[in-house]
């Protein structure tokens, strides 16, 4: 059998790590293991071998030739962690779940699953990362890339120091722009344009987003000024950071924006347009979609008429209406949902007989176009922020499942959720699971604050226990049992202690299923009573009198609930 060579033992040591795990796959009589002799002793010299490169992978300096030593690692200024804090950390980045027999998750915490809620809690209270935690971190980050703006926040500035000595690490470099160097602010105008001009693009977008948080005319007016000389994937991403702080004057420079060589960008600055009611593009495509629906008051009720467009001209595409519809979509469908998408919500009561955005959703919409037309209000209402028409295409929670007198899904519902405050949020989603159960609730549930409200948590609870009680397995129920783990408020655990026992199971139950629920429950108490330790942990520095810190020196709060 023909051996493949492997890599000379003194290669870079991320090399010598592939070639090794190489080796493993293939077979040590296949592919002989780095700086190892062919033969019966291959086997145990290749575990020998990635025992000492776990090691070295490990360290925060890599093995490397002599070269002047690196500057000394930068102070972090804030308050340490308390010690228990800090031992729960390196549990949940050391944490490796494992399934338990049979498919079964056992009764055990996700732990890995829990550590964004501890590094949000940590970020609050303005906590420095444990020096011994920075590897760790930098690989969960690594791994996980939702993790890594709050996982980086917390390493800080030392962080970016052991990136630059680790190329496993490079990626924080790229995530934090200026490599640790605070971005410059509006009144830093030499720096301001000489990052715009030399920097790398992340840090050119991290500026543009930073500046337009904090000065959006400061943004718009750097972003003009090399605007004609941006590639059109730069102008894209660029144009994109405008979402923050859009206002009307933004409208000249997006209204350029619709002449661009290209096509998304035309499209993003149509989005964008349309986003603003008072706009000059908002009122053209008010005009085009006010001609296109019309009340019938011969019919009793009256209802609403719709005469989709039949053409797309170059106007309606220079407007941002993408004239090719999608594969099994019509024409006059697609063009119509473009333009109800993009015309001011505040157009129609007058159109449809001066109702209220509940009586036109309530209103029947003639020849099949109601799915159509009811859609593309939702569209308008997410992206206008309107939380009035919201309210009205969402419907009592009491509505059929398929969806409320607007919605045409439960995808678009949620949405429509995401214009609503927190807490009319929680309600609604409480209602609607009181009344239809958890089966497809979990996109909603996805939009609640969290920890959820009491009401939102009695809710999930109880229909928890009712699908319990009709002898399913629970495994239907696993993302929302997942969700309730993360989101539940911790001091609902008192009241499961009664969920925990095996139930009687009915003569039509699914066989075993009160044993894999009383193990679910046992999961989810265990998880709740975990968070609420992890959050006195990280109180203990306050009650000891330490001061609360957040991030840029000033005070600051949160819930590791």
């Amino acid at each position: 059998m023909t051996r493949t060579p492997a890599a000379p033992p003194d290669a870079p040591a991320h090399e010598v790590w592939e070639e090794l795990v190489t080796s493993a796959l293939l077979g040590t009589e296949r592919r002989t293991p780095p700086g190892c002799e062919p033969g019966p002793g291959a086997p145990a010299a290749l575990l020998d071998a990635a025992a000492v490169e776990t090691v070295r992978r490990r360290a925060g300096l890599l093995p490397a030739r002599a070269a002047r030593r690196p500057e000394p690692a930068p102070d972090d200024d804030r308050p340490p962690l308390p010690a228990a804090a800090a031992r729960r950390l390196m549990t949940l980045l050391t944490d490796r779940p494992g399934a338990a027999g049979g498919g079964r998750r056992g009764t055990a915490p996700d732990l890995m699953e829990l550590l964004p809620q501890w590094l949000a809690s940590a970020n609050a209270r303005g906590f420095a990362a444990p020096p011994e935690a920075l590897p760790a971190l930098l690989d969960a980050a690594r791994g996980r890339t939702d993790l890594r703006p709050a996982a980086l926040a917390f390493a800080g500035p030392r962080a970016l120091w052991l990136a630059r000595l680790n190329p496993n690490w490079r990626f924080a470099l790229r995530a934090t722009p200026g490599s640790g160097a605070g971005l410059p602010g509006p009144e830093d105008t030499d720096r301001v344009r000489e990052l715009w001009a030399d920097g790398l693009f992340a840090e050119r977008v991290a500026l543009l987003a930073s500046l337009r948080a904090r000065d959006p005319a400061a943004a718009r007016a750097l972003l003009a000024s090399t605007w004609a000389t941006e590639r059109a994937e730069d102008r894209l991403m660029f144009l994109d950071s405008l979402r923050t702080g859009l206002e009307p004057a933004d409208e000249p420079f997006l209204e350029q924006a619709l002449a661009d060589r290209s096509r998304n960008v035309r499209a993003t600055a149509a989005e964008l347009l349309s986003a603003l009611p008072g706009s000059a593009l908002a009122a053209r495509m008010a005009a085009r979609a006010l001609t296109c629906v019309a009340l019938d008051r011969s019919q009793d009720p009256p209802q609403i008429t719709v005469e989709a467009p039949h053409e797309c001209d170059a106007a309606m595409e220079r407007d941002g209406i993408a004239a090719k519809p999608p594969t099994g979509r019509g024409e006059r469908s697609w063009w119509l949902g473009q333009l109800v998408e993009a015309a001011p919500l505040g157009a129609w009561p007058a159109r449809l007989g001066g109702r209220t955005p509940e009586e036109i959703a309530a209103l029947p919409v003639a020849d099949d176009w109601q799915g159509d037309l009811h859609a593309a209000w939702c569209r308008a209402a997410v992206r206008q922020r309107d939380a009035a028409w919201a309210r009205a295409l969402l419907g009592p929670p009491t509505a059929p499942e398929a969806g409320g007198p607007g919605a045409v899904s439960l995808a678009e519902r949620a949405k429509l959720l995401g214009t609503l405050g927190a807490g009319e949020r929680a309600e609604w989603v409480a209602g609607f699971i009181s009344t239809h159960g958890l089966s497809e609730a979990f996109q909603l549930l996805g939009m609640c604050g969290v920890p959820w409200a009491p009401g939102l948590g009695r809710a999930v609870v109880d229909a928890l226990n009712i699908a319990r009680d009709a002898g399913s397995y629970p495994w239907s129920f696993s993302g929302v049992m997942g969700l309730a783990e993360r989101c539940l408020d911790p001091s609902e655990a008192g009241r499961l202690d009664g969920l925990l026992a095996v139930p009687d199971e009915p003569e039509d139950a699914s066989p075993g299923a009160g044993g894999y629920w009383a193990e679910a429950f046992q999961r989810l108490v265990t998880t709740l009573r975990l968070r609420a330790a992890m959050a006195e942990e990280l109180a203990m520095a306050e009650e000891l009198g330490a001061p609360r810190r957040a991030p840029g020196g000033g005070t600051g709060g949160g819930e590791a609930g």
